[in-house]
């Protein structure tokens, strides 16, 4: 028996050059086919091919028309054909493919579809029919090796028929999610040689066993072009001969910058840098963005930095973690040498203060206004100065233990005797007045216990600061970059501004009452110099609170030592510089007939 069987096919036309490629490979295998006498005995294929323009509508009507006369879209009307349709091609497409499934199913006409493994080609799972799928790689496909598929398939349906079997019954014919080494007489056992004498056959996956020339496509001015052969891919050549290819002998259009075109969108992220994806591109395009700080990478095209360990910092150009130095105040270096310096110069001029009014103990001026209230303010002033020593060098336990709380209590004596000065100012003076009952309470005992319960109070605050939550030393990280601060912490916030709070409290009492005594008579009053050195104080604490929130490190150890000594110096400026420079440059004026004569 001899017959011709067409096989349809429908082509998406994109470039004229590469569809007309598969087009001579279907008529190539249809004609080695046809010539080969123990394939499709008695049997001759032909082929009928449509376009469908990558359109659903013109898809439909390419469809409708296989199954109707030559000449007129009549479905159902093919009395006037000759050639019996066995057979379709779906597209290369698999939406040209479903769209034609969708009409040749009712006939049960079996269909080819190409449909790539990795990409869910859903419309195509959910129709039923005769549908067989070639799931190959992208290489793998080509219409020559759909015609040797379908060519198989033929041959069971013709197998099949010749036993009396229709079609129906056959249902899919076992052909949905078949591979191509899976179907009966494997494609393995077909060797021929083509018309240019080389031999032609396919390994047991069902691939064709061919090399490939790499051709340069090389257009003229006039419109005419030649094809250079510029290399070649050989699928049996070792692995890394496989693809052989002379840059030298590639001429690259015009258009092009003369260079191999990169396969990525952009260059590779040097260290320091992460990769970054552009929202709506590819996941090969991407921006680089830099390690944000403490962080690094070390490699090109990194996905994420990486942390460095606490006691390391990333460099400048986030590429190595390096690690830190610690950090303190030291004595050895420059602002520590400075700030002892001058904690040294401030405590030797009170202690020459001191014993300049020990030396002149028994002159008016200092008998005027309580020597043993100025010797304790004298003692508490030097020993302030001496106490920012403790703010220098590396912070241990008992040094941070006694930082704040030596401090806190040494001013606080300090404040008090300020206060228990001007209240004396105060009290003696309306003493002096006719019928005033204020004279019981001029006397030493009024002003130590004013100093007793001013500094007792202090003294409350920080044991019990001590004793629940108490100063510590500490590291601190991450304040500063590359650094390690060693530092002693408060412990408990709310202690370290309560001592800081009563310390204010006390300057401000002296000052309310250093201001009122103010315009009292000059020789018995210290008021004026007391009010000026408070203002001084307060102005210095007042700027000393936000300057130390805002500081770190060493800065801020050293704006402390800084309040400190500043402070303290306001005080023995302010109070004992008018009195020393009588006591030493004008002798004349320490006298009682002096002070008198001013009243």
């Amino acid at each position: 028996m001899n017959a011709t069987f067409y096989i349809s096919s429908l082509l998406v036309v994109r470039s004229v050059t590469k569809n007309y490629q598969h087009i001579l490979a279907l008529a190539f295998a249809i004609k080695e086919l046809n010539e080969n006498p123990n394939f499709l005995p008695n049997i001759s294929l032909g082929f009928y091919i449509l376009n469908s323009y990558n359109l659903g509508r013109m898809t439909y009507k390419a469809t409708l028309s296989l199954l109707s006369t030559q000449k007129k879209l009549v479905p159902n009307f093919s009395c006037d054909i000759q050639e019996k349709l066995i057979a379709i091609v779906g597209g290369i497409l698999s939406e040209t493919s479903a769209n034609m499934a969708t009409i040749f199913n009712i006939y049960k006409y079996p269909q080819e579809v190409y449909k790539k493994t990795c990409t869910g080609d859903e419309k195509l799972d959910s129709l039923p029919g005769t549908l067989f799928e070639m799931q190959m790689t992208g290489l793998s496909y080509n219409v020559y090796n759909a015609a040797y598929a379908v060519a198989h398939a033929l041959h069971d349906i013709h197998i099949s028929r010749s036993k009396g079997r229709k079609l129906e019954e056959e249902g899919r014919l076992d052909f949905q999610n078949v591979q191509p080494w899976q179907f009966r007489n494997l494609l393995g056992r077909i060797f021929f040689n083509n018309s240019a004498g080389d031999t032609v056959h396919f390994d047991q996956y069902g691939e064709l066993l061919a090399g490939f020339d790499v051709t340069n496509q090389v257009t003229f001015s006039n419109g005419s072009f030649a094809r250079v052969k510029v290399g070649r891919l050989d699928p049996q050549a070792p692995s890394s001969n496989e693809l052989t290819l002379n840059d030298s002998q590639i001429v690259w259009h015009r258009s092009f910058n003369q260079e191999l075109p990169l396969s990525v969108c952009n260059e590779a992220c040097q260290p320091g840098y992460i990769k970054k994806k552009k929202e709506g591109e590819k996941f090969c395009c991407y921006d680089c963005a830099p390690c944000p700080e403490g962080m690094i990478s070390e490699q090109k095209d990194m996905d994420a930095c990486v942390k460095c360990p606490d006691d390391h910092y990333s460099s400048k150009d986030h590429k190595q973690c390096s690690p830190k130095i610690t950090s303190y105040l030291s004595y050895k270096e420059t602002l520590g040498i400075i700030l002892s310096m001058l904690a040294a110069f401030f405590s030797l001029i009170t202690a020459f203060v001191l014993g300049t009014f020990l030396k002149y103990k028994d002159t008016p001026i200092v008998k005027a206004n309580n020597r043993s209230l100025t010797y304790i303010l004298l003692i508490s002033l030097l020993l302030c100065f001496l106490s920012s020593l403790l703010f220098i060098g590396q912070p241990g336990e008992v040094t941070c233990l006694l930082r704040q709380t030596t401090f806190g209590i040494i001013f606080s004596v300090s404040l008090s005797s300020v206060l228990a000065k001007t209240i004396t100012v105060v009290v003696a003076f309306v003493a002096t007045r006719p019928g005033s009952h204020m004279r019981n309470w001029v006397g030493k005992k009024m002003a130590h216990s004013i100093v007793l319960s001013g500094s007792f109070i202090q003294i409350l605050i920080c044991t019990l600061w001590l004793s629940t939550c108490p100063p510590f030393p500490d590291k601190d990280m991450h304040s500063l970059p590359g650094e390690i601060i060693l530092e002693c912490k408060e412990g408990s916030a709310t202690m370290f501004y309560s001592v800081l709070g009563y310390l204010g409290f006390l300057s401000i009492v002296s000052f309310s009452v250093a201001f009122l005594a103010r315009k009292l008579p000059d020789s018995f009053n210290e008021a004026k110099f007391i009010t000026f050195s408070l203002l001084v104080f307060c102005s210095v604490w007042v700027s000393f609170v936000p300057t130390y929130l805002s500081s770190k490190g060493k800065s801020m150890v050293a704006v402390e030592i800084f309040s400190i000594m500043s402070s303290g110096a306001g005080l023995l400026g302010c109070i004992f510089f008018p009195k020393c420079y009588i006591i030493l440059l004008k002798p004349k004026m320490n006298s009682r007939e002096q002070l008198l004569r001013k009243l």
